[in-house]
């Protein structure tokens, strides 16, 4: 059985902020809101095909605790039965840390829920604020604390490139989110959408987006540092989307993103090795499961080691652990 979430995307509802970057039709992929049959069905589809009881029914793409909390309920609803009968491990749901209290947690508790992620953006209150986002770094803190409190899983979301940050910024927002203790995190880079505050700064010059290069290589870097920390990195980038690419403006936007940054973190552990033993020819034996993260895109790893003296074959070996290799000089 597979792991696969039962995703339910709510769009843009409840939240009194539109922040720099958002356009929640664009991102989901979804105009309308859910109902409760929806939910049902798409809880019942995924048990027809199988998913593992280690999966989730997760609420996404709005700020679920600000819609009417009575909507918010008939949804929940419609899942607690099929987490109560085991088919799933639980609720997720995805919220702005101004919209978690007591009150809240309480509700969402009585209704199943077993992990909250926070739209936390940034750490700095002078991004936060140029990117209109109604909220301050202290609300991040104490809406965690005050999850990990109710026994929550908690999930806490960055983002990169956002309006008046930069890389020293992203990394001191990854620095002050692992000291919240979270479970999971996931990593966006800022893409420019129509109909955004973004939009308008990018048309007029006053805000230039990351390219894909830049932002590859500064979340490759937020992914060893998360990893190195035990926090799972369970998304990096925008899921791929025809209605994103119809809208995006500028920015990094790739559909394979996360693949590209593992790819360059794989790069960084090998060339490091590498290093060590000189140029010459090798064979590496990667996880079969890892070849195309070990090779890169279009074989991007290979082809920059040869240019570097390190001629290399990539040989997948079912002994070998996940982002893990072995190397071995190549007979002459």
């Amino acid at each position: 059985m597979k792991r696969s979430n039962v995703s339910v995307f709510v769009p843009h509802m409840g939240c009194p902020f539109r922040c720099s970057f958002c356009d929640q039709n664009s991102i989901t992929g979804q105009q309308s809101a859910p109902t409760p049959d929806d939910v049902a069905r798409a809880c019942e589809t995924a048990v027809s095909s199988g998913c593992s009881p280690e999966s989730e029914v997760a609420f996404f793409g709005g700020s679920f605790t600000a819609v009417d909390r009575e909507y918010a309920r008939r949804l929940l609803l419609a899942a607690r039965p099929f987490v109560e009968a085991g088919h799933f491990a639980g609720i997720r749901i995805s919220t702005r840390p101004d919209f978690i209290d007591r009150e809240i947690l309480s509700f969402l508790k009585e209704n199943r829920v077993t992990a909250i992620e926070l739209g936390a953006q940034s750490m700095d209150d002078s991004v936060l604020l140029k990117n209109r986002r109604g909220h301050t770094a202290e609300s991040v803190r104490e809406a965690s604390r005050l999850i990990l409190e109710y026994g929550f899983e908690l999930g806490l979301q960055m983002m990169t490139g956002l309006y008046g940050d930069t890389d020293e910024g992203a990394e001191y927002t990854a620095g002050q989110l692992a000291a919240l203790s979270p479970k999971t995190v996931r990593i966006y880079p800022a893409v420019v959408l129509k109909n955004t505050y973004l939009g308008d700064l990018y048309a007029s010059g006053k805000y230039s987006p990351q390219t894909v290069d830049e932002a590859v290589r500064l979340c490759s870097r937020l992914l060893g540092f998360f990893e190195e920390k035990g926090i799972r990195v369970i998304r990096l980038g925008l899921h791929a989307s025809p209605d994103v690419e119809r809208d995006m403006l500028a920015g990094p936007y790739h559909p394979s993103f996360k693949e590209l940054c593992e790819s360059a973190v794989f790069f960084e552990k090998l060339s490091s090795e590498l290093c060590g033993l000189g140029r010459g020819e090798y064979i590496i034996s990667v996880n079969p499961r890892d070849l195309s993260k070990a090779a890169g895109n279009r074989r991007s790893n290979i082809i920059k080691l040869d240019s570097l003296g390190y001629g290399c074959t990539l040989e997948p070996c079912d002994g070998i652990g996940r982002n893990d290799f072995t190397i071995r000089r190549r007979d002459v």
